[in-house]
């Protein structure tokens, strides 16, 4: 059956199942051109005559007459059709004749401009009910569609004005595809996309402020006030106009973090990149625990919506980094989460006035703490309609300070639309601003990687129906009336998943026939030492990924190589790591925030070839009194770089000595510099 299809966005083309028709003749060209512009709609003969002629001869009703012969045969007689029998479409039903004109009969979806159209419209509805992933696969199929300017070569006045309306809303589905891939936490790719469209349109604001977004986020400041000031100027000396509203407010936010930029160190590039999941049911936690960006996840997406609120102008956007594709599972943990987030929303009816919510997620750097407050925090915006804000509070950062209340402070007043004037100084003036924008408000608040509860309490919200989710290494770090959820390990499952999704299915099965493995012949198999190979990574999602990363970027190990690679610290050490981001590091980061007498416990401990340990034990191996042993036990399992398996016994977990077995601090008077070998192990 013949499917015949109409291109438009780029050069006017026609193909019968997928063979294209050659037209000759401009006229022909333009006639169809003219006929596409009007599709579904018949067109009248004299629209074509005035169209096509500026001073019409008298024959020109004939002539039109004879190119719409000549199309219909060009449209009909085609190799793919001739004799096609029953089924197919003749030349008098793809061009019809009515009373008045012609009429192309051919389905909507056989003219590329008609399924452009319909895709931006899904999209923008995909939008709207927050289905932003579908959204932005949406756009790009639309898009896709794009060949090249619209009708090009056709010279006609009336296609010319058509095609000019196409392009514009191309530009406009560019620029919603930009913003959703900005919100996304997309910055770097960008750029060179938006520095030729922003050159080929310079008077469009969206094009130019995405733009200097983009380039903002990829650290590139000055260059982003750069393209303001080029902007700037152009409209100027065109136009006599200063750029709207949002540049200048973007402008001053770059300028502003520019300078504190410069007044603070930036953290070096670590591995801090969380993974997470859009299959939530299949439960694998992502590989590290704080996202990628610091700078530029804690700054404003720039959604240009504001509302008025208590005399605010609040910027109520979206500014939660993006919610990673590879997130598998932690289904355990969520389903907890939210029943804690729906029973607190059952204790406060709308009869009622709604109480904040907080939620502390703890656990050892590396399990996935931040990317399942993320995962939750996407999930639940809809309930949080309001502004979802997110802030890296640094607590635990390489060569960098935490945040202090103030600047944090400072950061949420402006990604909630404050303008400079309008922050105060001093951070008992910024908590007071801070707490009336929210207060009323069903907002969502991300505090991620804190350092304590000193350093998250002023940002709390005093009221309104705000959920907050904070994420600490420390236990102590929950703020009082805060409920807490420690991430641990993986479970088995989980964690072969997470090792098979990241290496490959096929790394992670023996080959049939294999005589090293006595794989036998027939179907493949898992491999037998996989549930090894992950034990020996602790079940932590960091180590997993990393591990599975070496095991597929080198084709000639099997997974009984990577095992016995990590079968000894020295092997996991050398082998937990890429070369941008390592577990080890990202482990001692703890280090730096325990007293000297807790990292040379943690480091004799490490030592001992007993796990686990009681007070007793612990005595024995120190030479400390009961008491001090206590505080320090209570000190590492606070860090969570020990568990407790059983009333008054410690554990280290397997990766946790590994990395404390370099925690070589001056020796203390009260610790013994070697560990003492116990005749008696509780």
């Amino acid at each position: 059956m013949r499917e015949l299809e109409f291109a438009v966005l780029g050069p006017l083309e026609v193909r019968d199942s997928g063979t294209p028709i050659r037209l000759t003749g401009m006229r022909r060209r333009r006639l169809l051109a003219l006929l596409l512009l009007r599709f579904p709609h018949a067109v009248a003969r004299e629209s074509l005559v005035d169209a096509l002629w500026e001073t019409p001869p008298a024959s020109a009703r004939q002539q039109v007459h004879n190119a719409i012969r000549d199309l219909r045969a060009a449209l009909t007689t085609t190799p793919a059709t001739a004799g096609s029998g029953a089924g197919s479409t003749t030349g008098s039903s793809v061009l019809a004749t009515t009373a008045t004109g012609y009429r192309l009969d051919v389905p909507p979806e056989a003219v590329d401009a008609h399924r452009f159209t319909e895709g931006a419209r899904a999209a923008r509805a995909a939008r709207r009910e927050g289905r932003e992933a579908e959204a932005v696969q949406l756009f790009r199929s639309a898009l896709d569609l794009w060949r090249g300017e619209a009708f090009a070569g056709i010279d006609c006045p009336a296609v010319t004005a058509a095609a000019a309306g196409l392009e514009e809303e191309r530009l406009t589905a560019i620029e919603e595809l930009t913003e959703l891939s900005l919100a996304a936490g997309e910055s770097a790719t960008l750029v060179a996309e938006l520095s030729t469209l922003t050159a080929a349109h310079p008077l469009r604001d969206a094009l130019r402020g995405h733009l200097m977004l983009a380039l903002h986020r990829s650290g590139r400041q000055a260059d982003a006030l750069a393209v303001y000031d080029e902007g700037r100027r152009l409209l100027a000396d065109e136009l006599g106009l200063e750029p709207g509203r949002h540049l200048r407010r973007l402008h001053t936010e770059i300028l502003t973090d520019a300078q504190e930029e410069r007044r603070t160190p930036k953290p070096p590039t670590t591995d801090t990149t969380p993974t997470t999941d859009t299959t939530p049911t299949t439960d694998t936690t992502p590989a590290t625990d704080a996202p990628t960006p610091t700078r530029q996840a804690t700054e404003d997406h720039h959604r240009p919506t504001h509302h008025s609120h208590h005399g605010h102008h609040s910027h109520h956007g979206n500014h939660l980094p993006r919610d990673l594709p590879d997130f598998t599972g932690r289904t355990a943990e969520l389903t907890l989460l939210n029943s804690e987030t729906d029973a607190h929303h059952r204790t406060t009816p709308l009869t009622s006035p709604a109480a904040p919510s907080t939620i502390v997620i703890d656990g050892m750097g590396g399990i996935g703490k931040t990317a399942l407050a993320i995962h939750f925090a996407h999930r639940r915006t809809p309930d949080h309609p309001d502004g979802q804000h997110y802030i890296d509070l640094h607590g635990f950062t390489p060569d960098r300070d935490p945040l202090t209340p103030e600047e944090a402070l400072g950061i949420l007043l402006r990604s909630d639309g404050a303008t400079p004037e309008e922050i105060p100084t001093g951070p008992a003036e910024r908590g007071a601003a801070w707490r009336s924008r929210l207060a009323g408000r069903r907002a969502l608040l991300v505090l991620d990687n804190a350092a304590d509860a000193a350093q998250v309490t002023p940002l709390l919200p005093g009221a309104g129906d705000t959920l907050t989710l904070i994420t600490t290494r420390r236990k102590s770090a929950a703020p009082d009336g805060a409920r807490r959820l420690t991430l641990g390990a993986l479970r088995q499952e989980e964690a072969e998943t997470l090792f098979r999704r990241v290496a490959g299915e096929s790394r992670t099965y023996e080959a049939a026939g294999n005589p090293r493995t006595n794989a036998p012949a027939g179907k493949p198999r898992p491999a037998a030492s996989l549930a090894r190979t992950v034990t020996l990574c602790g079940h932590h999602p960091l180590a997993l990924r990393l591990a599975a990363t070496r095991l597929r970027d080198r084709p000639s190990w099997t997974v009984p190589d990577l095992a016995d690679r990590l079968s000894t610290p020295e092997g996991r050490t050398a082998l937990l790591r890429t070369a941008d981001r390592g577990l080890m590091p990202v482990l001692a980061l703890s280090r730096t925030r325990l007293p000297p007498e807790a990292q040379r416990l943690a480091h004799l401990l490490a030592l001992h070839p007993s796990t686990p340990h009681d007070i007793a034990a612990v005595c024995a191996i120190t030479g400390l009194a009961a008491p001090l042993v206590e505080h320090l036990l209570d000190t590492l399992l606070d860090h969570n770089l020990a568990d407790e398996p059983a009333p008054a016994h410690v554990a280290l977990p397997l990766l946790v000595r590994d990395c404390a077995l370099s925690w070589t601090p001056s020796a203390t008077p009260r610790l013994q510099a070697t560990a003492r070998r116990l005749t008696v192990v509780a």
